[in-house]
C-alpha cells in the first residue's frame, strides 16, 4: 500500500497529463467499427472521471482535508440552471434517448472537471513541491494528439484527411474528428505554447509546440481557428512585456497573415461572397429563425434537438443536424428561456475573468475561451453536442471560483497533524 501511494504522489503531474490526454482522445472516433468507438469513448471518458475521483479519495486517505470552497459561482449556478432545464427538456424532448445521451456526456465531463480540478488543488495545498500548474499540463496533454495528425498526416493519409466539396478540398481530420475542431485544438496548444515561451527559460519545446499547432491549423484549412489564433497572439504580445518576443511575434504573424488569406480565407477560390455568407451558415440560421424557434419558442424542442424530426431543413437551405452555431443550439434545444440562461452564463463565466485578470492563470483564461467562443460561432461550441470545447469551457467555468478555506474544527487540525506524506 505504502509503495502505491508513494507512486501516486511521485508521478501525479504525469498521471493527471495522461488522464486529460485520455479524457480529449475520448471525443475522436478512432474506428469506423461502432461498438469498438463505443468501448473507447466509454472507457476514455467515464474511465478518466472515475480515474480522477478515485484519485481524490485516495489523497484524502492519505490525510488531506477538504479545504475547498467556491465563490463568485454565478457562473456556476447559470451552468447548473442550463444542465437542470435540459434534464427537464427529456419530458418535451423530440427524441428523449439522444437527449438523454448528449445531457449524460455534457453532465459526465461536467463532475470530472469537478474532480480534477479538487485534485490539482489539493495537490498544490499539501504537496506544494509538486505543484501542478495547468497551462504546463495541457499543453503536454495536448500536443501528443497534435504529432499523432501530423505524422498520420503522412504515413496514413486515406485515414487522417477528410475529402470535401466532392473531393475539391482535403481537410486534415478525416472521420476521426471534424476538422475545425481540431483546428481550435491546435490553435488552443499554439496559444498555450506562446505562453509557455514567455515565461519559461526553456524555449525549444513551446517553439516546436508553436509550429506543430501552425502546421495542423494549415492541414485543417480552418478559418475560424486561424482567426482565433491570430487574435490571441495579438492579445498575448500586447500583454508581453518582452521587447524581443513582441518583435519576433509580430514579424512571424507579418509573415504568416497573407498565405493564411489566400490558402485558407479565400481557398478554393471562395471569394468574398463564400466568406460573407460563412459558407452558407448565414441563410441556414435564417431560415432556423424564421421557420424553426417560431413552432416552439419558449423552451424548444428538448436537448440538442432542433427539430421535430432528427434534420432540420429551410425552404432554401441545405438538412442540417446541427445548428453550427451553439447560441443558435441552444435557442432552438430549450427556447429563449435555455437562450438566456445561457448569455447569463457566459457573461458570469467572462466577468470572474475580468475580476481575476491579474491572476496568473489569466493567460490560461485567454487562450482557451477565445478558440472555443469562436468555435462556438461556427461549429458545435460550448452548448452544442458533446465535444471537447464543451469540456475546455467547463474547465473555465471553475477556473476562477475556487479558494481555501481555515481550518475550523479541531477534527480537522488533528487530521492535518496526522497528514501522511509518503514520498
Amino acid at each position: 500500500m505504502q509503495q502505491k501511494e508513494s507512486y501516486l504522489l511521485r508521478n501525479i503531474s504525469g498521471i493527471l497529463t495522461l488522464i486529460l490526454f485520455l479524457k480529449i482522445g475520448g471525443y475522436f472516433t478512432i474506428t469506423d467499427v461502432k461498438i469498438i468507438t463505443q468501448i473507447f469513448k466509454v472507457i476514455s471518458r467515464v474511465g478518466m472521471t472515475i480515474t480522477v475521483f478515485y484519485i481524490l479519495k485516495k489523497l484524502q486517505s492519505y490525510g488531506c482535508i477538504d479545504l475547498l470552497e467556491i465563490k463568485n459561482s454565478f457562473a456556476l449556478v447559470f451552468y447548473s440552471l442550463y444542465l437542470f432545464l435540459g434534464f427537464v427538456s427529456f419530458t418535451w424532448s423530440t427524441d428523449p434517448a439522444y437527449s438523454a445521451l448528449q445531457w449524460f456526456m455534457t453532465f459526465e465531463s461536467f463532475v470530472f472537471v469537478y474532480y480534477f480540478y479538487k485534485v490539482v488543488y489539493t495537490i498544490n495545498t499539501y504537496y506544494p513541491a509538486k505543484k501542478i500548474d495547468l497551462t504546463k499540463l495541457f499543453v503536454n496533454a495536448i500536443f501528443p494528439i497534435i504529432l499523432i495528425f501530423i505524422i498520420g498526416s503522412f504515413a496514413l493519409p486515406d485515414y487522417f484527411y477528410r475529402e470535401m466539396r466532392g473531393g475539391e478540398e482535403i481537410r486534415l481530420g478525416g472521420w476521426i474528428m471534424n476538422p475545425n475542431e481540431l483546428g481550435m485544438l491546435s490553435s488552443i496548444l499554439g496559444a498555450l505554447g506562446y505562453t509557455r515561451l514567455s515565461h519559461h527559460k526553456k524555449k525549444f519545446y513551446p517553439i516546436l509546440v508553436i509550429i506543430s499547432a501552425l502546421v495542423i491549423l494549415g492541414l485543417t484549412s480552418s478559418r475560424s481557428s486561424l482567426i482565433g489564433f491570430l487574435l490571441i497572439l495579438g492579445i498575448l504580445i500586447l500583454k508581453s512585456d518582452n521587447k524581443k518576443l513582441k518583435i519576433s511575434m509580430v514579424v512571424l504573424m507579418a509573415m504568416v497573415t497573407p498565405f493564411a488569406i489566400k490558402t485558407i480565407i479565400f481557398k478554393d477560390g471562395g471569394g468574398v461572397e463564400e466568406v460573407m455568407s460563412m459558407t452558407g451558415r448565414l441563410p441556414f440560421w435564417t431560415a432556423l429563425l424564421n421557420e424553426g424557434i417560431v413552432k416552439e419558442p419558449f423552451f424548444g424542442y428538448g436537448f440538442m434537438r432542433i427539430n421535430y424530426t432528427d434534420y432540420f431543413q429551410g425552404l432554401n437551405t441545405y438538412p442540417g443536424k446541427m445548428t453550427h452555431n451553439t447560441f443558435m443550439q441552444v435557442l432552438m434545444n430549450l427556447g429563449f428561456v435555455g437562450l438566456f440562461i445561457a448569455l447569463f452564463q457566459v457573461f458570469f463565466t467572462f466577468r470572474n475573468f475580468f475580476i481575476n485578470r491579474k491572476d496568473s492563470y489569466a493567460n490560461f483564461f485567454i487562450a482557451i475561451s477565445i478558440p472555443v467562443m469562436i468555435n462556438s460561432l461556427t461549429e458545435f461550441g460550448v452548448f452544442g453536442d458533446a465535444n471537447y470545447g464543451i469540456l475546455f469551457w467547463q474547465f473555465l467555468i471553475f477556473l476562477f471560483l475556487f479558494k481555501n478555506r481555515k481550518f475550523t474544527t479541531s477534527l480537522e487540525k488533528a487530521r492535518l497533524k496526522k497528514l501522511k506524506t509518503p514520498l
